[in-house]
């Protein structure tokens, strides 16, 4: 689905031309696999958050159960498809989930409306909706939108308050270090698919478990591409991050061009780990560049890849063609964190010294002498 999948809005990254692979059956007849190499699928990697996110909501009381509510204000059939995927996930899995349709002019207005009310413990809403348009405060309207969304409620991380901790690497929301924040729901699917299938090191500390380890990301979004190359740099990875007219290498806290000499291929070549989100179908890597091995995960609505080529030539590939449930079902584990942290909080307040939140004063102290925080770093209210 093109909603949990980045997109390149200065075009089409160049398709490299695959080599042929004779030794592949036709595709009315069963590939052959390599040795060791197998196709996973998402469901495998799913099932076990399903089950926890389960046995969570079933201890909650059935009339104090993570409400998340979804803006569709576009024509998008795809965003309502997804729309009524999620809701079927939600219900099954005992949350509450309600879509709201809205025209593109009163949806600013509706955030707002549900930024206040109380029984709303998550928002998110179907990109695109003004596409690259101008907004007055700068940037993107639907830039703008993401920021307008309370980090109280952000259940796909994208606001401006998660996409600051992401970048710094602080993996908590409050100075007591009890909360954790929250991280765009695709990009945590695909770390969750490479923890389930080995690649981080379990014996290594916390933010180190990718130490050694060198990814390909293919598409820099900033939905899906850059969070993710940020947070598997945070975790000890080299990650080498192709777009349409730059390659970067991200490394822990710090991004750098590559020589310009350098090819996409040789980066693919070197990487135990490739991922791919290209929103094109004339978009396929060669399968010959995949080292054996490897790890290659498609989070695109298109294979960017040959399935067949890369099963029967690939020694040892793992292939995630889709990531859909892992999406939905952090999507899920989200909402409940966010329910977690914040259930009960009838304000808080970002103390933007601290880069943390905490819970506000009553309104009858939130007089604006008293907004200053500890060491005279001003602290801001923000709407639960």
């Amino acid at each position: 689905l093109k909603l949990m999948c980045s997109v390149i809005s200065r075009g089409e990254v160049p398709s490299p031309q695959p080599n042929s692979y004779p030794c592949v059956m036709s595709t009315a007849q069963q590939v052959v696999l390599a040795p060791g190499a197998r196709k996973v699928p998402a469901d495998e990697v799913a099932q076990p958050f399903v089950r926890e996110i389960q046995e969570a909501t079933a201890q909650l009381p059935t009339n104090a159960r993570p409400k998340l509510v979804g803006f569709l204000a576009n024509e998008d059939p795809a965003a309502r498809k997804y729309a009524e995927w999620t809701g079927k996930t939600f219900r099954r899995d005992g949350m509450e989930f309600e879509v709201r349709q809205v025209t593109t002019d009163d949806l600013e207005q509706a955030l707002e409306e549900a930024n206040q009310d109380k029984s709303v413990h998550g928002i998110m809403i179907y990109y695109p909706v003004f596409g690259s348009r101008p907004s007055f405060h700068g940037g993107s309207y639907d830039d703008a939108l993401r920021d307008s969304v309370s980090l109280c409620k952000d259940v796909e991380g994208l606001c401006h308050f998660y996409r600051r901790t992401l970048y710094r690497n602080q993996r908590y929301v409050d100075i007591e270090r009890a909360r954790k924040c929250v991280l765009p729901c695709t990009p945590l699917a695909v770390v969750k698919v490479l923890e389930h299938l080995g690649a981080y090191e379990d014996q290594h500390p916390v933010g180190d478990r990718m130490s050694g380890k060198v990814v390909t990301i293919v598409n820099r979004s900033e939905v899906v591409g850059r969070p993710l190359a940020a947070m598997l740099a945070n975790d000890g990875a080299t990650v080498y991050s192709v777009d349409i007219d730059s390659t970067y290498i991200f490394s822990r806290g710090k991004v750098e061009p590559v020589p310009s000499t350098a090819t996409t291929e040789e980066f693919v070549r070197q990487s135990d780990v490739v991922v791919l989100g290209v929103p094109s179908d004339s978009y396929k890597m060669d399968p010959a560049w995949v080292k054996e091995g490897a790890i290659v995960v498609n989070v695109a609505s298109y294979k960017n890849i040959d399935e067949a080529a890369l099963l029967a030539t690939r020694p040892g590939v793992r292939f995630v063609p889709q990531v859909g449930k892992v999406t939905v079902a952090m999507l899920e584990r989200n909402l409940l964190r966010l329910h977690t942290n914040f259930a009960g909080c009838g304000r808080v307040m970002w103390d933007s010294g601290l880069g943390c939140v905490t819970p506000a004063p009553a309104a009858a102290d939130l007089e604006a002498p008293k907004l200053q925080g500890v060491d005279g770093f001003t602290m801001m209210p923000l709407n639960a």
